[in-house]
């Protein structure tokens, strides 16, 4: 049994909060709302009254437990290790069961479930994009020309004119590979940042990495997750384990946080009990790694192929990368590495954007209060561009500078990397 199965598995996650109010420090929702059901200490009681017969699955409830960015925070700073994300996740799942899913989040979700209608829908998007947003003046990125569910000061990437695994085959062929992975792209980078996919395979070539991207593979679930529909990702996360599980390789790299966290953490915790699937689960689980991890601690990162870049960077950490995965180091080390680079660490670089994926969508105004001070620590590094390794982390800063009257670009940490192995093949071509 799991949390996703029944409330009542969060019981024992609830006896372990003390009330000591340690979560209200760092919890970025309750630092702008100052409402104690923001905070995780306020939900743990709601969850328990709920537990306890004293309080019913209520629209108010629901909303409640909604004002939740899952960014681990909290999680971190427990001082009894009580796993917040399990509770509300656990919370969210039992929600959906007892009162459904919002009608426009099951037509929603009923397309992201099926991977080819859903591919077929981002590409007629990509083709029809400039009848519902127009582009914008100063960055990169469209704004709603009327509203139909977006803010209208919101400005989001274009779809890419092709998704990134259309334009890739199935296996990147290297002479005499030194290592076997295989590419999770995840939902972002393939319809979104097609351009930054297209430069991780450039960077795994030059280093002899065989890479395989797999045709099938889909969402990871991680929307619909925070959603509560908990009953559709346990087959997306069953799929995915078929897929991955059969591949010859040592990796499955990752260039998403929260895509990585539900192979590591979620999928295992949702097919444990499960015959099947359980041992497949911990195994597919044990190869996923994040690609800057990938390129440090596996492959190793060869000096010989940097070129110098010209540019003061600064580095936002992922909530779901960093507290999910435990990628840290490796992003800061790529980049102090580039010759000419200036890196400079921006104050709480951990801090949440404030984006926690679709929670903007829904509560967009108070996630660009909560993504206010993110922008002010930028500025504050005057810092040329801003690096991450979250396209929602990046779609969220992106807006955050049109909001902040900022106009810096924003990268993949491996596209920095990317151009600094073009430059050094510049500078072979200047020196011949």
């Amino acid at each position: 049994m799991t949390v996703y199965d029944s409330i009542d598995e969060v019981r024992d996650e609830l006896l372990k909060c003390m009330k000591c109010g340690n979560c209200m420090e760092v919890c970025p929702v309750y630092i702008e709302t100052k409402k104690e059901g923001s905070v995780a200490r306020g939900k743990i009681r709601l969850i328990d009254a709920l537990l306890n017969g004293d309080l019913d699955y209520t629209e108010g409830l629901e909303e409640r437990i909604g004002l939740c960015l899952t960014c681990m925070a909290c999680v971190a700073k427990c001082p009894c290790g009580v796993k917040v994300d399990k509770i509300i996740f656990g919370a969210r799942a039992a929600i959906v069961k007892n009162r459904g899913l919002h009608p426009v989040k099951k037509a929603i979700f009923s397309v992201v479930k099926r991977p080819k209608l859903f591919n077929l829908g981002m590409i007629a998007g990509s083709k029809l994009q400039g009848l519902a947003f127009k582009k914008h003046v100063s960055v990169t990125g469209a704004h709603p020309r009327f509203p139909f569910g977006l803010d209208m000061r919101r400005i989001i990437p274009p779809l890419a004119a092709k998704p990134l695994r259309s334009q890739l085959p199935e296996v990147i062929k290297v002479p005499n590979p030194v290592k076997k992975a295989a590419f999770f792209t995840g939902c972002s980078m393939n319809f979104l940042y097609a351009d930054a996919g297209l430069a991780l395979v450039e960077v795994l070539k030059k280093n002899n990495v065989e890479l395989t991207v797999p045709k099938e593979q889909h969402c990871c679930g991680m929307p619909l997750l925070a959603h509560g529909d908990a009953e559709t990702v346990l087959q997306m996360a069953k799929s995915h384990v078929d897929i991955f599980s059969k591949l010859d390789v040592e990796h499955i790299i990752t260039v998403c946080g929260s895509g990585g966290t539900m192979f590591q953490h979620h999928y295992v915790d949702m097919l444990k009990d499960d015959p099947e699937y359980a041992e497949k689960a911990r195994r597919v689980a044990d190869k996923i790694i994040d690609i800057s991890d990938y390129i440090v601690t596996v492959i190793g990162l060869d000096e010989s192929k940097l070129g110098t870049l010209n540019m003061t960077v600064t580095y936002h950490d992922p909530c779901h990368l960093n507290r999910g995965m435990g990628v840290k180091d490796s992003p800061r080390i790529i980049l102090k590495k580039i010759p000419g680079l200036k890196f400079v660490e921006m104050k709480n670089a951990d801090r949440c954007c404030g984006s926690a994926g679709s929670f903007s969508l829904t509560h967009y105004d108070l996630s660009m209060d909560i993504h206010r001070h993110k922008s002010d620590a930028i500025k504050a590094t005057e810092a040329d561009a801003v690096t991450t390794g979250c396209g929602s982390c990046i779609m969220q800063l992106a807006d955050g500078m049109n909001r902040f009257n900022m106009n810096l670009p924003v990268y993949y940490t491996i596209q920095i990397l990317a151009k600094s192995y073009e430059a050094k093949e510049m500078e072979k071509k200047q020196k011949s």
